[in-house]
């Protein structure tokens, strides 16, 4: 219950249902996910870890905000960390692993992003981006990359609708779950770095022109 409160709370604060800053209520989640306060509670703990909610002695839990100058700071760890995963990924990921993203692939591929809604388009890209830490094969590396991923979809959805290479940005998980399939670790590495430093540069840019 507790895993399952995670799952559907976290996806609510990664795609801005719950509003930065909000506050939140435990009672009313219970209800909302139709069940008890205790695995929500217990969700909650985890996703302050995850920095996605803060507690206050005597005033409560509240959604963390989003802060833009954390963009810098998400991407500066991000540009280190996802290359390496890409590059591990295409080194060491099993058979089993590299069917698993070829078939990912395919789904990316048929993917239709101009009717997509902005929930569908948060949902591919995280399947591509686990699918990778996954394969990278290093649980300490895939969590920490999962965290910093999801700050960075938070930011994402304050400019999402101003963002007009989606398409483009589709197109980047194709190419890189490909070159992972094919063991190209250069090639796996270079197109993870170029794909956040796209990220960053257009989520700039969509702010500056707000």
């Amino acid at each position: 219950m507790a895993d399952t409160a995670y799952e559907a709370l976290r996806e609510q604060l990664l795609s801005l249902q719950i509003r930065p800053g909000e506050p939140i209520n435990d009672e009313v989640l219970a209800k909302s996910l139709g069940m008890g306060r205790t695995p929500v509670r217990e969700a909650l703990k985890r996703l302050e870890v995850d920095r996605l909610v803060v507690s206050y002695p005597k005033r409560g839990t509240f959604a963390t905000r989003v802060e833009i100058t954390d963009l810098a700071y998400v991407s500066e760890i991000r540009m280190q960390l996802e290359p390496l995963a890409a590059a591990r990924a295409a080194r060491v990921a099993t058979p089993s692993i590299r069917a698993e993203l070829a078939e990912i692939r395919e789904r990316v591929g048929a993917f239709d992003i101009e009717r997509a809604g902005v929930t569908e388009i948060l949902a591919c890209d995280a399947m591509v981006h686990r699918a990778v830490y996954r394969a990278a094969g290093n649980p300490h590396l895939e969590d920490t990359l999962i965290r910093y991923n999801n700050l960075a979809t938070r930011i994402w959805c304050l400019v999402i609708d101003r963002l007009p290479r989606l398409t483009e940005h589709v197109h980047e998980h194709f190419e890189l779950l490909q070159a992972v399939i094919d063991g190209d670790e250069d090639r796996a590495s270079e197109l993870a770095r170029h794909h956040i430093e796209g990220f960053e540069a257009a989520v700039r840019s969509a702010l500056f022109a707000a």
